[in-house]
């Protein structure tokens, strides 16, 4: 009796998702990989299923042991939920004429024994951003209290669209007094991402959320922080969000209010999520009280980051000496890593992570799933690599953890607790 195996999950022109008789594959970079029960896990709670139009799926024949693609259907991708990093794309066959995918990642799934499974792997247990425990009407009614509460403060009023128009889980877990809570302040940037998710150029892929379009006062922001901070027991919260460009570029702002926040408390952590293209800028916030930055790379290899980032005003190696100022400051240092399988695990980029990590003392990898087309991300960075030169998201994960056992690995900003319990450091 031939044992049950994954099989290749489709769908029909209406939307119907359903599984077909063919063995479910990855892709990485272009590549196809058949895919075994131990590259699966169920698929996640709160992930979602997207049909990819003018793609058709890719699935494996066992008995003719080939690839092969089935006519008639479009190849479908999994969303995972926040906390989980993909280690294969959806496999598909692109049509002559495609429009660029929206800025998603894109997981592949199998159907196994009545249920659909991905391609992924959990690296953060918190449930910080886990839908289930989002009370909507709890945010509602939460902000309507705090516009009353803070009825000029225009911050408040942005992050409440963010939370009940988009949906943003950093700006409800604001509402729901838990967590991390965002400080949204820059509407400009030094960067051209590919994949920024405020802002395409022309007639690129469509936005996931507007940039905010005010530079909100010190005063707005220590209001928004004071507030979080003196209601979550352990709290976080971050400069440079989804909804804003680059906060360097306000940097005046941020450190008139980060003097005003702790001249009212030392408690919690206040981060910045950056492209720390600007070192003395780094070091003004952290001289006013920037406990921990978290740097946004694609790669730690200088072309491909050019490539991505398509940097203004400033080169990588100002990342670098930004990090170097931090970590002089005994400030905390993540990695905001956006992985793409396929060139993450290529090996010549997990060395040179391997000794960026030891040559630059970085506390934490954030192992982040990159939201973009996956063939046109290839394409953009003009990468190619041979099928035995990946390593394998999962076994790079294994080896980061064996090679730095004070490596904290995860996806969302640490708590000062979470920090302290993990690593036995202090910030």
């Amino acid at each position: 009796m031939q044992r049950e195996r994954p099989q290749l999950v489709v769908s029909d022109r209406k939307g119907k998702i359903f599984n077909i008789p063919y063995l479910a594959v990855g892709m990485k970079a272009g590549s196809f990989f058949p895919l075994a029960l131990k590259d699966l896990v169920r698929l996640p709670q709160g992930s979602e299923l997207f049909m990819l139009p003018s793609r058709k799926p890719v699935g494996y024949d066992t008995a003719a042991k080939d690839f092969v693609v089935p006519d008639g259907y479009s190849a479908v991708a999994a969303f995972v939920s926040p906390g989980h990093t993909i280690t294969y794309n959806s496999a598909y066959i692109e049509d002559k004429k495609v429009d660029r995918l929206p800025l998603f990642s894109y997981g592949a799934v199998a159907f196994y024994k009545g249920e659909f499974y991905v391609t992924a792997l959990r690296v953060d247990r918190e449930p910080r951003q886990d839908i289930r425990f989002m009370d909507i009407s709890a945010v509602k009614k939460n902000a309507k209290s705090l516009r009353k509460q803070f009825s000029k403060n225009r911050l408040f009023r942005h992050l409440e669209a963010c939370a009940l128009c988009y949906g943003c889980p950093a700006a409800k877990n604001l509402f729901l007094k838990r967590y991390e809570a965002p400080l949204p302040t820059s509407p400009s940037c030094n960067s051209r991402c590919i994949g920024c998710i405020s802002y395409q150029p022309g007639k690129g892929c469509p936005i996931t959320q507007p940039r905010i379009k005010f530079v909100p006062t010190d005063e707005e922001i220590s209001e928004v922080a004071l507030y979080h901070i003196r209601n979550v027991k352990d709290p976080v919260v971050s400069f440079g969000q989804g909804c804003e460009g680059e906060p360097l570029l306000v940097a005046k702002t941020i450190e008139r209010a980060i003097r005003l926040i702790r001249k009212e408390t030392k408690k919690g952590i206040i981060n910045l999520n950056t492209n720390a293209s600007k070192p003395d800028l780094v070091r003004r916030l952290s001289d006013a009280g920037l406990d921990s930055i978290r740097v946004s790379l694609n790669s730690v290899q200088e072309l491909y980051y050019n490539r991505y980032y398509k940097p203004r005003s400033y080169r990588f190696k100002d990342v670098i000496s930004s990090i170097r100022v931090m970590k002089n400051k005994k400030g905390f240092v993540s990695v905001n890593y956006l992985i793409m399988p396929g060139f993450t695990d290529s090996k010549t980029e997990f060395s040179r992570l391997k000794r960026f990590i030891s040559k630059e003392r970085i506390d934490m990898i954030q192992l982040r799933n990159l939201n973009i087309d996956p063939i046109y991300y290839i394409r953009a960075l003009k990468f190619s690599i041979a099928r035995k030169e990946l390593i394998g998201i999962k076994d790079m994960i294994v080896s980061l953890k064996s090679d730095f056992p004070h490596l904290m690995l995860g996806y969302f900003n640490p708590s000062r607790t979470r920090v302290t319990r993990t690593s036995k450091r202090n910030i």
